[in-house]
């Protein structure tokens, strides 16, 4: 310990499908277990701000914390409906004000307890105004006051150095209970969508698997929604991105061909270069050219009976159309390049 692990699978629930939300979908978890630190907050806040300015995906990352909601819970007399009281926060930009307030009622939150939160729920302001706010409502509660400790860390010198947004959103629950310190939540700016990925801090979740008392921070990337974002704002082809990662595909001339061809590609994939050998014998070079046009695959090598006795292997270009004699060795220099 501290064990860091990530993973990507596809995972599956209940909800009713809708835009960027379905049943089964892939996920991205990055986790790390067995440290109480800050800093790994701190490392998977910088983490996400990495992935989305490489994706090119504009977001702002939403940071709160789950002591501070115990904490507003605890100063309202309602200690013991903290789960119902992040559960409705957590729909408020779904369901506005007043339909967290209905649903807060219908939870039997009293009304005064009601009356209280509204300074929260409708709060706007900058994020020094927030902590003022903080400190004030929850000055008689303790575990507020160290949820408020927390997130003014995140907010300092380590983390300050960021090309993404970062804000204190005071109303973000994620209505995931087994949450006990920081809450993250990252929306994409300029595209109508929810989350794109979250997570937080689980003092006690391994308790469930066998392994008590052992506290972890993780955050899940949702691949689908991403992809959706990426697809509706075209980022696939304003960053470049192939629809195949073949960089050279060698094109079946004959039989004596291909089984030349065969070795060159062992040489090839040895040098880390993705190569595809065009399968069929009966396609002409013509055609082989489209299937690596339609493929975008940037390079053709093209081998006759000449080539094989000189070892000049034909070169094509696709982007440019230029054609060039080299050997295994320049090529694979070339391409690398």
């Amino acid at each position: 310990f501290p064990f860091k692990r990530y993973q990507i699978q596809p995972v599956w629930r209940a909800d009713r499908p809708q835009k960027g939300r379905y049943r089964e979908f892939f996920q991205c978890d990055a986790d790390v277990i067995g440290s109480t630190s800050l800093l790994n907050e701190v490392e998977l806040i910088q983490m996400i701000d990495e992935v989305y300015s490489k994706l090119g995906i504009n977001i702002t990352i939403k940071v709160n914390n789950r002591k501070i909601l115990s904490g507003f819970a605890e100063v309202i007399g309602e200690k013991e409906k903290i789960v119902d009281i992040t559960v409705a926060i957590d729909k408020l930009d779904k369901i506005g004000v007043d339909g967290v307030n209905k649903e807060l009622k219908d939870k039997g939150v009293s009304d005064k307890a009601i009356s209280a939160l509204q300074p929260i729920i409708s709060f706007k302001g900058t994020h020094t105004e927030k902590i003022a706010l903080l400190n004030k409502m929850l000055a008689a509660s303790e575990v507020g006051k160290k949820g408020i400790e927390e997130v003014n860390y995140l907010f300092t010198s380590p983390i300050k150095h960021l090309t993404s947004t970062i804000e204190l959103d005071i109303t973000l629950a994620r209505g995931l209970n087994y949450y006990t310190g920081a809450i993250i939540e990252v929306k994409s700016n300029d595209v109508h969508m929810g989350s794109i990925c979250g997570g937080g801090r689980y003092d006690d979740l391994t308790g469930i698997f066998g392994l008590p008392n052992v506290s972890g921070v993780g955050v899940s990337f949702g691949i689908d929604r991403i992809f959706d974002v990426m697809n509706e704002l075209n980022l696939f082809e304003k960053l470049g991105l192939k629809a195949c990662t073949t960089q050279i595909l060698l094109a079946n001339m004959g039989e004596a061909e291909r089984e030349f061809c065969l070795g060159l590609a062992s040489q090839l994939r040895n040098a880390g270069i993705n190569t595809e050998v065009y399968p069929d014998l009966t396609k002409k070079i013509s055609k082989q050219f489209e299937y690596a046009d339609k493929k975008q695959i940037p390079f053709v090598i093209i081998v006759g009976a000449d080539e094989m006795k000189s070892g000049e292997l034909s070169l094509k270009n696709m982007i440019s159309g230029e054609q060039v004699k080299m050997k295994i060795e320049g090529i694979i220099e070339k391409v690398k390049k």
